[in-house]
């Protein structure tokens, strides 16, 4: 690939475009916002020069509502000779190109998982997709070559091309993406009017929680509305959890020692089933489920600890898979949460008590930070 247009310029757009200058394409830039289109310009990320013929690609990082309208345009303009977009929503753009008079033939749809609670350029990165699964969801219609040019964009993102059919990929992100995203504003929307004391001992459970509801309610009132009957689906099933947990709780303060112990294994019950579906969720893009353990570490807060004790685990020869950093301001110390492979965690921890460092368990790991 040696040309490229990305027709809207923000945090995705913008990453693209930034990815495939680094990797020597020429890339043009088109967005109605031209604040925006300017701002991904003066990052590098490509020029707003019109080009003087089709370019070898085409790439709609546009809402999922707008997918139609605009490649019925840019392929009315001879835009490119391939066209694929990064919307999270893959069946209702399929529809509706040809209703919009598009070629689907020249399309194939595409959704890389990756991204941010920061919208626009500002905060793009040219390697946003690097290891990041990059799905691909053709139709009956598109053609060799446009699978080719998609697959070329991928892997010139660093991406890894999963190809899958477009009610399959809807489903999938409406479990794993759309519903987590409005389950975590809903909880983030209980914070609005709560008490400042209240919020002022939240942790980091709370911020884990609540940390994509920072997402662009305008971006995500389009994708849940392109989405909503999957995204529905998944929250009828955990409506009808979240009524058996609070049933549950209710009990708890019954009178009745049957009734009571019911109400406690059922919430055991649920918290396990909540502990074997973290368990199915790889710790790496893209990586088949593994046995992973986290070893939590006391760290000082002090100037190179950090650096230290990465250090300490790479002269053990473990590999460090995940990493959470936990640290309150007016604390002297936090604790680093290394994920490591289960079977290497129990040597780790001995070897990094041997080398000094304070490795606890987490309950114990709470109650000292408390």
């Amino acid at each position: 690939m040696r040309t490229a247009t990305v027709i809207g310029t923000g945090l995705i757009g913008t990453s693209v475009a930034l990815a495939l200058t680094r990797r020597g394409v020429t890339v043009h830039l088109d967005d109605a916002d031209t604040t925006a289109a300017r701002t991904a310009e003066a990052m590098g990320a490509g020029s707003l020069r019109v080009p003087d013929g089709p370019v070898d690609l085409a790439v709609l990082a546009v809402p999922p509502a707008h997918i139609g309208t605009v490649l019925a345009r840019a392929q009315a303009a001879r835009t490119a000779r391939a066209y694929t977009d990064v919307a999270s929503v893959k069946a209702r753009p399929h529809r509706e190109i040809q209703a919009a008079g598009a070629d689907p033939s020249g399309y194939i749809g595409g959704h890389p998982l990756a991204g941010g609670e920061r919208s626009g350029p500002l905060a793009a990165r040219a390697d946003l997709f690097e290891g990041r699964l990059w799905v691909l969801t053709p139709s009956e219609h598109t053609g060799r070559d446009v699978l080719n040019r998609a697959l070329e964009l991928v892997s010139l993102c660093g991406g890894v091309p999963v190809v899958m059919d477009t009610g399959a990929h809807d489903r999938a992100v409406a479990l794993t993406s759309h519903a987590p995203h409005l389950v975590s504003s809903l909880m983030a929307a209980r914070l609005e009017h709560a008490a400042e004391d209240s919020v002022r001992v939240s942790g980091q459970g709370l911020r884990d929680v609540t940390r994509i509801a920072a997402g662009d309610p305008g971006l995500w009132r389009d994708i849940l509305d392109a989405n909503a009957d999957a995204v529905a689906d998944v929250l009828d099933a955990y409506a009808a959890d979240l009524g058996e947990a609070v049933r549950a709780l209710r009990a708890l303060g019954s009178p009745d020692t049957e009734v009571r112990g019911r109400a406690e294994a059922g919430l055991e019950e649920l918290l396990r089933r909540g502990n074997r579906g973290h368990a199915r969720v790889a710790a790496k893009p893209g990586a088949p489920t593994a046995d992973f353990a986290p070893v939590p570490v006391v760290i000082p807060d002090e100037p190179g600890a950090l650096a230290r004790l990465f250090a300490a685990v790479g002269e053990t020869g473990v590999n460090i898979e995940d990493v959470r950093i936990e640290h309150a301001p007016e604390q002297p110390r936090g604790f680093v949460e290394l994920l490591v492979d289960r079977h290497a965690a129990p040597d780790l921890s001995r070897l990094l008590s041997v080398g000094g460092w304070n490795v606890t368990d987490d309950d114990a790991l709470t109650v000292n930070l408390r």
